[in-house]
């Protein structure tokens, strides 16, 4: 679909919701629409009832950090027109303490999306019917997608051969000893490298 139409359909929807839309933006062949958070519910209603947009089916909800923004979070839903074959994505924002409304009353196949976007950031999602982890273990500590969490994490969760069980430990990073000598690579060592005694002297 060329930008123009796409563009024709974000104003379209800015129009017909002005409280419910506050950005409309088109790029690389995508548009995108930005609203207020407490607004979601209602306009992924209009975009999948009404007749100029059709926008049946819900395909991810998906979360973006940007830790330096006070509202750090943007949670994207992406929604797919059979009917017109068009694409629209939605952003809305929020902090760690914001929730935003859950959609499953809007689409059933939200309830995992938002699950795993609760699992992964942190985000929470009010009034969602079963909001629990999807991805990561019972018990896990911190979301593992935010850009604050150690690449490490905090548990090492592995099998020990002695207590023959699973344990979950602090995360330790232990370096062996290893000797290094320091030399620029162009003066060379001053011992023979593997292989070196088979060279020819000059």
């Amino acid at each position: 679909m060329d930008e123009e139409a796409l563009a024709e359909l974000g104003a379209y929807v800015a129009a017909a919701q002005p409280d419910k839309v506050s950005a409309s933006s088109v790029a690389n062949g995508e548009l995108t629409l930005q609203a207020p958070a407490t607004e979601v519910v209602k306009l992924l209603t209009f975009l999948r009832d009404d007749a100029n947009c059709q926008f049946k089916q819900l395909i991810s909800v998906c979360g973006v950090d940007w830790p330096q923004r006070e509202r750090r979070f943007d949670v994207v839903y992406n929604l797919l027109s059979l009917t017109h074959n068009q694409r629209i994505r939605v952003k809305v924002e929020t902090d760690e303490a914001t929730p935003v409304p859950s959609v499953t009353g809007v689409f059933s196949s939200a309830n995992w999306y938002e699950r795993e976007v609760w699992d992964l950031l942190g985000v929470m999602f009010a009034d969602h019917p079963d909001l629990r982890r999807l991805l990561s273990d019972y018990g896990f500590e911190g979301h593992p997608l935010r850009k604050d969490f150690p690449l490490t994490g905090y548990l090492e969760v592995r099998y020990d051969d002695e207590e023959k069980r699973i344990v979950r430990q602090p995360v330790s990073l232990p370096q062996e000893m290893r000797r290094f000598d320091y030399l620029s690579p162009w003066e060379g060592a001053d011992y023979v490298l593997p292989g070196d005694e088979k060279a020819e002297e000059v």
